[in-house]
């Protein structure tokens, strides 16, 4: 059997090239990245590096050939970019008679209003209508993306929100990676959706979590999305990431990401890392 994981190189798809590694030899596995000369270090590990444009489909009849399991990692970029890549990479598994698809995709996608939802919803049809088997790795929210209100929280600034009471159901990356893993090598996923969500919080329940970590009070600052923006303004965000910043805080308020599920845990076969510990391991890694 031969596994093929797209954008390798990424932060979340380099964890799942290891966790796969822990587990099947690495001429079991390929991985389909844009850039090959990025993809170096799992080359030296025995893992076959195909380059794979998902602008560029005949780049991925090459890359997906000979594949019985992938995993297609979402893509960057704003949705119709997204929507556009996803597809092409989906029809290419097709054309490659790939045996399983398994895609990340986010929380409660089918019904989701998220900001983000649109191109997981259209990828998510586009896997159906192929009629391969699929797993849709509906995944909540990265604990990695909370790194910068750390860094400024570490700064001496308060934890600023409009989130609200909206929770979210935060883990580490290395923990969504693991899922995949399971999902790609182990029998028993096909045509499976997983909700994977972390112990559900709201903004001010994690940065209490963050002060006992740092054995300090963590101020949170709450405030409504026009002083949101205004404030991710004065600090430099770039102009064109404040108003996805601001959707990310209106669809945690609107309870998107509020979904409970105990399939993390099932894939995992043990139970998620702890927050305060998990937050322990960001705060370690950016100190």
């Amino acid at each position: 059997m031969k596994i093929l994981v797209t954008g390798a190189t990424g932060k979340l798809g380099s964890k799942v090239v290891d966790s796969l590694l822990k587990t099947i030899p690495a001429n079991h596995l390929a991985v389909s990245v844009r850039n090959p000369e990025k993809a170096e270090k799992f080359r030296n590990q025995g893992v076959e590096v195909r380059q794979g444009d998902f602008d560029h489909p005949e780049t991925l009849d090459t890359a997906f050939a000979g594949i019985d399991r992938i995993l297609i990692i979402s893509a960057d970029g704003d949705n119709e970019t997204r929507i556009h890549q996803h597809i092409n990479a989906v029809k290419a598994a097709a054309r490659a008679n790939i045996g399983f698809i398994a895609y990340t995709s986010i929380a409660n996608a089918s019904e989701s209003k998220n900001l983000m939802a649109p191109p997981h919803q259209a990828t998510e049809r586009e896997i159906l209508k192929t009629g391969i088997p699929y797993a849709f790795l509906r995944n909540n929210w990265y604990l990695e993306n909370e790194i910068s209100s750390i860094q400024g929280v570490l700064a001496g600034e308060p934890w600023v929100t409009s989130a609200g009471s909206g929770k979210v159901g935060w883990a580490l990356q290395q923990e969504y990676a693991e899922a995949a893993a399971a999902v790609l090598t182990e029998s028993g996923h096909k045509n499976k959706i997983y909700e994977l969500s972390g112990t559900l919080l709201t903004q001010g329940e994690l940065a209490s979590a963050l002060g006992s970590v740092l054995n300090k009070e963590v101020p949170v600052q709450e405030v409504d999305d026009f002083t949101y923006a205004s404030i991710m303004n004065h600090i430099g965000v770039p102009d064109f990431v404040v108003p996805i910043l601001v959707g990310i805080q209106k669809g945690i308020r609107e309870r998107t990401l509020e979904v409970e599920s105990n399939d993390f845990e099932k894939l995992l076969g043990r139970p998620l890392t702890p927050i305060q510990t998990a937050l322990g391991q960001l705060v370690q890694s950016i100190s």
